[in-house]
């Protein structure tokens, strides 16, 4: 195995544990924030986290992706002194930029919110700080993504998750304690609380990575004065390229991600003129994004993750105009990927009734229905999100613009249709917009990649196999669950119970089935652990 493919393999089992404990972190303290604040409060926090989340993408969403790319081009051509360079003018930008935005989501989100979730402005208000910091520890969670190096950004995605989950907790609780009167204040109060845990987690990530900067900067500093044979690049010139290079990204990501924030727009505001009843739309999107899209995340967060991995590799192979070695790492982390994501998917169908009651006690049986229907957006997600980081590590940003805005104006059209036509599908018109738009992101993607690297997907191996060894996982997995559940009574062993088995399961199936051999199962992330359990099934020999 080459050099090249164990530092890809090795930065994306990095950041995928961190985000694997991340997520597991994010789940565990959802159910207590839902059962503080209550679904109606959910529905504030979730209201205010979108419009939040919109506003993070213009200002610092992309910063990482960006300033990843554009420094590992310069490391890749041994650039030290302008890699450095291209750090302060991102961190210049990200200043500016994350201020703006922090300023208009504190004195602007009235006019930004929908008019009859006016209640959310608190919880909004509250997040505005979070937006400038977030900026700068993007810019920072970049260069050293940049320099393959995934160890301070994956530490500072655990500690910001356990900042954020205690704070949230807590700061719901005292606010409601300290000024809630009735059931909308305590609704309001919570939410409140529960947003300052956001910044309070962001905070703890910026200040560890500033810690990690300040270790690092002699070398740093050494490094680029050593650096003598290269041309310094202006100010002027690095502002350009970030210009060039972060404005269409921002952008496509800011496509790319604001279906949340319109698709709620469009929820509350077309079914408000059906005059559906307020606090029932609220108890309903607070279900659907704070349990179902929470569930939904945990697979695809290791999707961003292996994009994240990917970016600098392939923009350094881009850059040096090794194409076939860039055409090798997309497809061993589109592999990758889907390795995870088509499990993942089958089982969060199958499971998604005892998946919803065990982790979140307080929610209805919606939450199931909405995880069993949007399951397979897993796949879809994942994979557009891949495509879509490939795009832009080639310099296509353009074009990754330009599918997402299709992409969104179809979710936005059928799902404005569906309610306005069928207002009774409520929540569910929300879950069938989503999964459109991430099919459309996924082929539209696909047919981009290769026109401008002659890119070739290998169906066989990449999906349909793994298909079939998730089928024949997610029918052991239900008969093993309900009929533990039929003897037991007891939800939590046999969803843990048939958790693990479906683990084993889909090992065996998935090495049967596509005939991995042991030297291709080490280069997954674990993949020696993997071996490891495979001998003592019998697997391999």
């Amino acid at each position: 195995m080459s050099k090249k493919k164990n530092t890809l393999l090795r930065n994306t089992s990095i950041l995928m544990a961190a985000t694997i404990i991340s997520r597991v972190i994010g789940l565990l303290y959802r159910s207590p924030l839902g059962e503080t604040i209550g679904n109606e409060g959910l529905g504030y926090y979730s209201t205010a986290s979108n419009l939040y989340t919109i506003l993070l993408l213009i200002s610092s969403y992309s910063i990482p992706m960006a300033v990843s790319k554009i420094v590992s081009e310069r490391l890749a051509l041994k650039e030290y002194r302008n890699a450095h360079r291209v750090f302060h003018g991102a961190l210049i930008y990200a200043v500016i930029v994350g201020g703006i935005a922090a300023l208009v989501a504190f004195f602007g989100g009235k006019f930004l919110l929908p008019y009859n979730q006016q209640n959310a402005l608190l919880a909004l208000r509250v997040l505005a700080p979070t937006i400038f910091f977030s900026a700068v520890l993007g810019v920072l969670r970049g260069y050293f993504q940049a320099h393959s190096t995934m160890m301070p950004t994956s530490i500072s995605q655990i500690i910001e998750q356990v900042f954020n989950a205690a704070f949230s907790i807590g700061a719901a609780w005292f606010f409601i304690q300290q000024f809630a009167a009735n059931d909308t204040e305590h609704a309001k109060f919570g939410a409140a609380g529960g947003t300052l845990g956001t910044g309070a987690g962001v905070l703890a990530g910026l200040c560890f990575m500033l810690i990690v900067y300040g270790v690092n900067r002699k070398i740093i500093l050494r490094k680029a004065a050593k650096d003598t044979h290269h041309r310094e690049e202006s100010y002027r010139e690095i502002f350009q390229v970030l210009f060039l290079m972060v404005t269409p990204v921002i952008f496509t990501t800011f496509i790319y991600n604001c279906n949340a924030y319109l698709d709620n727009y469009l929820f509350f505001t077309i079914l408000g003129w059906h005059g559906e009843n307020q606090k029932a739309l609220n108890a309903a999107y607070g279900e659907f994004s704070n349990y179902y899209v929470t569930l939904i995340n945990v697979p695809l967060a290791m999707a961003s993750a292996s994009a994240s991995a990917m970016m600098p590799e392939v923009s350094s192979c881009y850059a040096t105009g090794d194409l076939d070695e860039a055409n090798d790492k997309i497809l061993e982390t589109i592999r990758l990927t889907m390795f995870i994501s088509i499990p993942a998917a089958v089982g969060l169908g199958v499971l998604a009734f005892p998946i919803t009651g065990v982790l979140f006690p307080s929610s209805s049986s919606l939450s199931g229905k909405l995880l069993m229907m949007g399951a397979v957006s897993v796949v879809f997600s994942a994979l557009s999100t891949i495509t879509n980081s490939v795009l832009q590590s080639i310099g296509q940003q353009k074009k990754a613009l330009h599918n997402a805005a299709i992409s969104l104006g179809m979710d936005l059209v059928v799902l404005a249709l569906i309610l306005a036509v069928f207002p009774k599908t409520n929540i569910y018109a929300v879950v069938f917009a989503g999964i459109l738009f991430s099919l459309s992101m996924c082929v539209l993607n696909n047919l981009s990649i290769r026109k401008h690297l002659n890119f070739r997907n290998e169906f066989k191996n990449t999906y349909v196999k793994p298909l079939i060894a998730a089928a024949i996982m997610g029918v052991v997995t239900w008969v093993v669950y309900y009929g533990l559940f039929a003897i037991t009574k007891r939800p939590s062993i046999s969803m843990l119970i048939a958790i693990l088995i479906a683990i084993v399961v889909y090992l065996i199936a998935f090495v049967v089935v596509t005939g991995t051999t042991e030297a291709e199962m080490r280069r997954m992330p674990m993949g020696t652990k993997l071996v490891k359990v495979l001998r003592i099934l019998r697997i391999y020999r």
